[in-house]
């Protein structure tokens, strides 16, 4: 009920106009428009569509706002972008219809300006197209949890005209230009769902056996809390180096903002579970290399060089 209510005042100025507009000339008599030159009918006209438009705004942002739950609403872009399309028509045909038979000349001289205005403001202009682009494509929505390459990382407050902000982790406000957001590279870890799998690398010693490893490695992920159980977590060998066994450990989170403390978590049991087997983690192995010190080269140099001259 309390949406409906926002539809009352357009509501109410469109019906005022359209009684004005065609209740007769008594009506146009009492307000002493009667007697004006034509251009007074043309306001009214103006005015009725510019209610007009209002009116068709709010039901548009109130149809709008219902298509999508609210853990993902339709960003705010699209249904400013939707008012302002219809407002911007409202106040053409009202122009047309006010200049009559001049619009052309008028349309002309004020395309020079528009012209000098676009290339005054083309970064702003960059920046509100891509907007239109971003909130058309939909390569995230509010709530989202995005990270826009080399700029940021955050859940999406707001798709605007011109910026992105997006709240990090750290409750960190950040704010996006959009002509640089759709330039980058976009990672959504809340589309087509919240859930989505992790790693993490682990080296262990030559001393542990690869399938050993990988049994105590898997062992605990499935003791470790906050993670998902199913799917299932799993360990892979992903190859043998030098320094040791190299594994990956996979599982599945609900959500991305509570990576951090799954991956303390799991950390944790890993290493109570390397401290239970006895095993560790590859060890720096440094080789020290005996030298005789240059002056004791030169001292042993000289003495044999007077042996050699005595003899």
């Amino acid at each position: 009920m309390r949406p409906l209510r926002r539809l009352l005042p357009p509501a109410l100025l469109l019906a005022i106009l359209l009684v004005i507009d065609l209740g007769g000339p008594d009506i146009l008599a009492r307000l002493d428009i009667a007697h004006l030159s034509g251009n007074a009918r043309n306001v009214v006209h103006f005015l009725l569509y510019l209610a007009l438009a209002w009116l068709l705004s709010r039901i548009s942002s109130l149809l709008l706002s219902n298509l999508r739950p609210r853990s993902r609403p339709v960003p705010k872009l699209v249904k400013d972008l939707v008012s302002g399309l219809l407002f911007l028509i409202a106040i053409v045909s009202g122009i047309i219809l006010m200049l009559g038979h001049g619009a052309s000349g008028a349309l002309a001289g004020s395309g020079v300006v528009l012209a000098l205005m676009g290339f005054a403001i083309r970064n702003v202009v960059a920046d509100t197209l891509s907007g239109i682009a971003l909130g058309l494509e939909g390569p995230f929505r509010i709530g989202d949890w995005v990270e826009v390459e080399s700029l940021g990382r955050g859940r999406v407050i707001e798709i605007g005209w011109r910026t992105t902000r997006l709240l990090t982790r750290d409750f960190t406000y950040v704010i996006l230009p959009n002509s640089q957001v759709s330039r980058q590279r976009i990672v959504n870890y809340s589309a087509p769902s919240s859930v989505f799998r992790a790693q993490l690398e682990l080296v262990l010693d030559h001393s542990i056996p690869a399938a050993k490893g990988a049994e105590i490695l898997e062992d605990a992920l499935l003791h470790a809390p906050l993670i998902k159980q199913a799917p299932r977590p799993d360990v892979r060998i992903q190859f043998i180096g030098a320094d040791g066994v190299h594994y990956a450990l996979r599982y599945w989170l609900d959500r991305f903002d509570h990576e951090i403390e799954c991956r303390d978590a799991i950390w944790r049991q890993v290493d109570k579970a390397l401290r239970k087997a006895d095993a560790t983690t590859p060890l720096r192995r440094v080789t020290v290399m005996e030298e005789v010190p240059p002056s004791a080269d030169r001292e042993q140099a000289l003495g044999q060089g007077l042996r050699e001259s005595m003899g």
